[in-house]
Formats: C-alpha cells, sequence, structure tokens
C-alpha cells in the first residue's frame, strides 16, 4: 500500500507541514510547561509568604497572650489572606485551630480539618524541618498545599496553608484552549501557504512537462521554457541543450541516409544500365562482354567499399566495433601503408616519401590503425598536384605518437576544414567519383579515421591548408600512457 503521495507538489506540502507542525507543537509543549510551572510556583510563593506573615504575627501574639492556643487563634482571626486557609497542628499532629469560614469560602470547618487530615495523608514523608508541598484533588478544587514547621514555647508546631488552584487552572485552561486553536490554524494556514507556494515553485516544471510532452522527431527546433534564474531554469537550460544535441544527432541521421542513398544510388544505376545496355542486343562478342562486365566491377567494388565504410560507422556509433589492442610500432603501421598506396600514387605520377623512420611503440588496432594511414594517403594522393610529392612524418614526444601526412595540392577553404570530417562530404565531388581510389571516395575516409583516432583516445585533425602545402596529422598516446581501450 503506498502512503506517500504521488505528486511532488503534495510531498512538498506535506513534509512542509510536518517540519512545521513539529516545532509548533514542541513549543506548544514547552510553552505549556513553563506557564504551569511559573503558575505553581507564584502560588507557593504566594501560600510560603502567607505562613510567614501567620508566624510573626503567632509569636508576636504569644508575648501577650497566656497560652499558645490563645495566642494561634487570636492570630487566625486577625492574619487572614484571600483564598488562604491556614491550620495549626500541634505536637502530635491533631488540629489546635484553623481559620473562620468566611461567606466567600469554598471551605468550612470540617472541610479545613478533613483537608488536614488528607495533606498528613499524603505528605507521609516531610523534610528535616517539616515542610512539604503537596496539590490535592478534591471534588469542589483543587488545593495547593504547603506544610511548615513552627516553634512557639518549646513546642514544634505545623502551619498548614490552603490555597485553591481554580484560578490556575482557568488560565491553564486558557492557555490549552488558545494553543488547541491557534496551532491547528496556523499548520493549516501553513499547508494552505506551502501548497500554493509548491505549485508556484513547480509551475515552470509544470510548463516544460507540457511543452516537452509536444516534441517530437519532427519538432526537434522547439524549446522548453527558460522563465526563471533558479535550479528550474539551469535544469531547462541542461535540457534544452540535450534537444539541440538531439537536433543535430537527428539532422546527420537524415543526412546520413539521403547522402548514402545518393551515394549507394550512383553505382547500383550503373550496374543496372550497364546490364540493360549489355541485354539490348542478341548477341555481343566476348569483348564487349567482358568490357561491360568490367564497368560492372568497377560499380560492385566501389558499392562494396561505401557499404563497408557506412556498416563500419554504423558499428562504432553503435559501440559494436570491438578494437583488438596490441602492442606495435607504429612505424611499421606507415611503412605498409605508404607500400600500399604505391600503385595509385604512380598512376597519378605522385612520388611518396616516408621521412625518417623512428621507433614509435603504442598500443592499438593495427588494422584500423592501417586505415586511417591509408585513408589519409589515398585522400593526400588525390588532391596533390601531378607529378608532385606526398610526405609522411613521424615523431614522438615521450606522451604521444605523431604522423603527418603533407600533399602539395591546393589546398581546402578555410570555410570547409571541419566540414571534411563530415559524412558524405567531398571538397571536390566529381574528382572523388571519376578516379581510381584506396577506399571508397564517398566521403567517408575522413570520418572514418577521426572516429578510429578517438577510439584509440588519439585525435585526428586537419593542421595547415594552403596552396602549395595540407597537412592531416594523426595523434595517438604513447604506449605507457594509453591505458585500457574502450
Amino acid at each position: 500500500m503506498r502512503l506517500q503521495p504521488r505528486s511532488v507538489r503534495a510531498r512538498l506540502t506535506l513534509w512542509y507541514t510536518i517540519v512545521l507542525s513539529v516545532p509548533l507543537a514542541a513549543f506548544a509543549i514547552g510553552s505549556y510547561a513553563v506557564f504551569s510551572r511559573s503558575l505553581h510556583d507564584r502560588t507557593d510563593a504566594f501560600i510560603r509568604d502567607g505562613l510567614a506573615v501567620f508566624a510573626r504575627e503567632l509569636v508576636a501574639e504569644r508575648r501577650v497572650l497566656p497560652t499558645t492556643l490563645d495566642a494561634v487563634r487570636v492570630t487566625l482571626l486577625e492574619v487572614r489572606f484571600q483564598d488562604l486557609d491556614i491550620a495549626v497542628l500541634d505536637e502530635s499532629g491533631a488540629v489546635m485551630a484553623h481559620s473562620a469560614p468566611r461567606r466567600d469560602d469554598v471551605t468550612d470547618g470540617a472541610a479545613i480539618r478533613a483537608t488536614v487530615a488528607d495533606i498528613l495523608a499524603s505528605l507521609p514523608q516531610r523534610d528535616s524541618a517539616g515542610t512539604g508541598i503537596a496539590t490535592l484533588q478534591r471534588p469542589a478544587g483543587s488545593l495547593r498545599v504547603v506544610v511548615q514547621a513552627l516553634t512557639v514555647d518549646n513546642r514544634r508546631l505545623s502551619v498548614v496553608g490552603a490555597h485553591p488552584l481554580l484560578a490556575v487552572e482557568q488560565t491553564l485552561g486558557r492557555i490549552r484552549a488558545l494553543f488547541l486553536i491557534a496551532i491547528p490554524l496556523l499548520i493549516a494556514s501553513a499547508a494552505t501557504g506551502g501548497w500554493f507556494l509548491a505549485k508556484r515553485s513547480l509551475a515552470p516544471v509544470s510548463a516544460m512537462a507540457a511543452r516537452a510532452a509536444e516534441i517530437g522527431a519532427s519538432t526537434l527546433h522547439e524549446r522548453l521554457p527558460v522563465v526563471t534564474d533558479d535550479e528550474l531554469g539551469a535544469l531547462a537550460t541542461v535540457l534544452n541543450e540535450l534537444l539541440d544535441r538531439l537536433e543535430r544527432s537527428f539532422g546527420q541521421q537524415r543526412r546520413f541516409m539521403a547522402d548514402a542513398s545518393h551515394e549507394l544510388r550512383t553505382p547500383a544505376a550503373v550496374v543496372r544500365a550497364e546490364a540493360d545496355v549489355t541485354l539490348a542486343r542478341e548477341s555481343r562478342s566476348e569483348a564487349e562482354y567482358r568490357a561491360s562486365m568490367a564497368v560492372v566491377q568497377d560499380a560492385a567494388r566501389r558499392l562494396t567499399r561505401i557499404v563497408d565504410d557506412i556498416f563500419l560507422l554504423a558499428r562504432a556509433d553503435a559501440g559494436h566495433l570491438v578494437l583488438q589492442p596490441a602492442s606495435l610500432h607504429l612505424e611499421d603501421v606507415a611503412h605498409d601503408a605508404v607500400r600500399a598506396v604505391q600503385h595509385i600514387a604512380h598512376a597519378r605520377r605522385v612520388r611518396v616519401d616516408l621521412g625518417d623512420v623512428i621507433a614509435a611503440p603504442i598500443r592499438g588496432d593495427a588494422d584500423l590503425l592501417g586505415r586511417v594511414l591509408l585513408n589519409l594517403l589515398d585522400n593526400a594522393i588525390k588532391h596533390a598536384r601531378e607529378g608532385g610529392a606526398v610526405r609522411v612524418a613521424l615523431r614522438c614526444n615521450g606522451s604521444a605518437c605523431e604522423v603527418s601526412v603533407v600533399d602539395d595540392g591546393g589546398g581546402i577553404p578555410p570555410d570547409q576544414h571541419e566540414r571534411v570530417f563530415e559524412r558524405f562530404y567531398r571538397v571536390d565531388a566529381a574528382r572523388s567519383r571519376s578516379e581510381r581510389s584506396a577506399t571508397s571516395g564517398a566521403g567517408l575516409g575522413l570520418p572514418i579515421s577521426r572516429r578510429i583516432a578517438e577510439m584509440h583516445r588519439g585525435r585526428l585533425d586537419l593542421v595547415e591548408s594552403r596552396p602549395g602545402r595540407t597537412e592531416f596529422r594523426l595523434s595517438l598516446p604513447a604506449d605507457g600512457d594509453f591505458g585500457v581501450l574502450p
């Protein structure tokens, strides 16, 4: 069974009410205890003061009267206090005399004698001075009773003072009634105020929830309202930034699908067109068939390379591209890549030079790193000037190893430096499609290379590009700093 409210507003109101109610209840109980103690202390002080006056007068009267009993009776007649009944007990505890009842008194002689007897029964032990205090519950009302010792003519007497607690109980009753009315009203007011405060504080959350419910794949351009500068405003800002990333991701996905479809359609159209042309005539020579199949073969190879690249990117994005880490030497990978592109460079009359070979131990996937260097070299050869040169340099600075691939082509415009790493983007689309290449030529080589570098906790950057010099640089952590592959 669920006892906690479901809504945040109700939970905030509940907790706010509880947090306020507990201190209020503690304050009320503490205040009532202080008031009660203070009123009883005042009553006790009044009784003691009255008994002290009575004792002084009794001693004075004894000096002029022959017996102690006479002095007690005279003093009881002369010393009277409002709502204070006094009785004097002898050594045995018997009542010698007591104050006479008044017309407005609630007690009479029999009552005071009964009261004294009850007091003596309720105070079986008194202190060494013979003093004691007790509250006596009676049908007519509670009495506060104080017993004090008094010595007259070497006789040890006891003086009993009884004061009704009706006024005290009435005052405490009014205080209880005040607390019982005021505290629930305060708690109810606090709960109401807490409800409206919670509603107002959570209004931005409701607005954000309503707007978020309206945002779908086709309305990712919309954003959540930011109406405050507090934590809720910060939350809305973070969610809007998340929507920005989602919008960019969806946009990239849409462009990726559109570009992939476009790139795949070209070789597929070539295959279909060549097949249609070949089959349009009933008879062809072997040479014609071979020429047609060569065209189909080139288109199929290009189609295969594009599909492989798309599949690799999809696996990398999904986190399913598993690296095979091993200790290797980057100079060996660079040497193999340079040797693999020599036939393409020879066809374009481009020279590929590998600089001084130094020891560059790293930890990584040799096949994927070889693909990165192959992509960089193929891209450099395609954009180098005819008869020019591509230079490969390798260096290590202790914490990282770097491979630079430099060509002497016409360069890349500054506004396209970052765009060359976008999928299916080509600076010169026509030449990329027409020339032979070791990669797909569909604008996937650099995106794949950067993704592989990031998986190795490295970087691939376009360091410089101007007419006559374009440099791409691959940086990878050295062997001791690479850590565990993701």
